[in-house]
């Protein structure tokens, strides 16, 4: 259990600017691989099929890059509450789906590789603690720090691509023997660490005593541990543990990205979900949705 630690320490930032070469050449490589049926199979997304999340991924660069260019977003989300943006990003992806999914696939993936390199660059030349153009908004923030938002990005392409793997049986199953696919540490790690800094905001309704201590582990070689403090009425996220120890949710790393981003049914993720200690607080977590849309 242990006491209170008087030099709590918030988590550190997460740099994922240099990974983004790597993540996509694997997109690449994935996408030039499929069989011709493969682009019409049904994806985690419900209204997409693996050329509408490949059409999409094309979008978003697109997107992001103009964005970049104008200095701002078309309509700024520091003035839209967050349900307002889910329904703006979703207008926004099925418009998009709708226009690059009409691409043959060769020129499809032709797109997504030049315009990928291109965003990488962009992302690469930003300060990392200068004020992110997009703020990351399922976190409950206004303002973001680019090293944040460049890390959801990160989190968006490689979820995204994942789900074109599961679709297609390239989960554990990857192009070659000495391509384990995309669920590595190097890359999965910063994905989780990503999608739990929504802890906070995700607890804001969630009563928080003084000291209690709730601690969320990802199990497997990717995984890590989380912690949230009660603090003043709020929950804290820290870099290790502190106070009492109340709850341990423990998420399989299989189904983890899948519960963060929609993909899969809350009774199918509980039943793989092992907790100790306060139902209430311990699987809150299941609730929490780290994409807009």
């Amino acid at each position: 259990m242990g006491g209170m630690d008087g030099n709590l320490k918030s988590l550190p930032p997460i740099y994922t600017s240099h990974l983004f070469p790597q993540l996509e050449a694997k997109l690449i490589a994935l996408l030039r691989g499929l069989a011709p049926e493969d682009w019409e199979k049904q994806t985690l997304a419900p209204k997409w099929k693996v050329k509408d999340v490949a059409a999409h991924l094309l979008d978003t660069e697109l997107r992001r890059l103009a964005i970049a260019r104008r200095g701002h977003e078309t309509a700024d989300s520091r003035t839209l509450s967050y349900a307002e943006i889910v329904e703006f990003v979703n207008r926004l992806n099925e418009a998009g789906v709708q226009q690059y999914r009409q691409l043959s696939k060769t020129d499809l993936i032709s797109r997504i590789e030049k315009t990928s390199t291109e965003l990488t660059q962009h992302l690469q030349s930003l300060d990392p603690f200068a004020r992110a153009v997009i703020p990351v908004s399922w976190a409950g923030e206004d303002e973001s720090a680019n090293w944040f938002d460049t890390a959801r990005e990160f989190t968006e392409r490689w979820h995204h691509q994942q789900q074109i793997r599961a679709a297609v049986d390239k989960l554990d199953k990857p192009n070659t023997l000495d391509d384990p696919g995309i669920m590595t540490r190097e890359f999965y790690f910063p994905v989780l660490d990503c999608f739990m800094r929504g802890l906070p905001h995700t607890y804001r309704n969630v009563e928080a005593t003084h000291g209690s201590l709730a601690q969320f582990t990802v199990s497997g070689d990717c995984g890590g541990s989380w912690y949230l403090l009660g603090e003043n009425d709020a929950w804290r996220l820290i870099a290790s543990p502190a106070g009492e120890k109340i709850s341990e949710t423990v998420i399989p790393q299989q189904i983890a990205w899948r519960i963060f981003t929609k993909g899969i049914a809350a009774a199918e993720a509980r039943s793989q979900v092992r907790l100790l200690g306060d139902e209430i607080i311990g699987l809150h977590i299941l609730k929490m949705i780290s994409i807009a849309g």
